[in-house]
């Protein structure tokens, strides 16, 4: 089952909040910047880059992933290995709140999320 509206509302304001602290500056956007989608029950982060074979053309490459268990009341954190699938992020595999979870992964203490 998909977040409500207004969870995702609710959401929308702490990932803006988050996006808006972690963007490069303005002057190098159009070769980096980052952004956030939110997937039925998921919140994805990701890096935006022009392609190399296409610069005009951008794509999206995965940062961090967390999806939220109504069951458990809790946010499961994943991240993308080199074999490019979604593994759990096994130093805090979930957390209780968005803004744990955005915190984790500006830190990035094991550098599984921005490299």
């Amino acid at each position: 089952m998909a977040l409500s509206e207004f969870e995702c509302r609710k959401l929308e304001v702490e990932l803006d909040r988050f996006i808006e602290s972690t963007r490069p500056p303005l002057e190098i956007r159009d070769k980096l910047d980052t952004g956030y989608r939110v997937e039925n029950q998921s919140v994805l982060l990701f890096e935006i880059r022009p392609r190399w074979d296409k610069p005009k053309d951008k794509m999206e490459s995965p940062v961090a992933k967390a999806t939220y268990s109504k069951t458990q009341e809790v946010w499961k954190i994943y991240w993308m290995r080199a074999d490019l699938k979604w593994h759990r992020y096994e130093p805090m595999p979930t957390v209780d709140q968005l803004g744990d979870f955005l915190s984790l992964v500006d830190e990035d203490k094991h550098a599984c999320f921005w490299g």
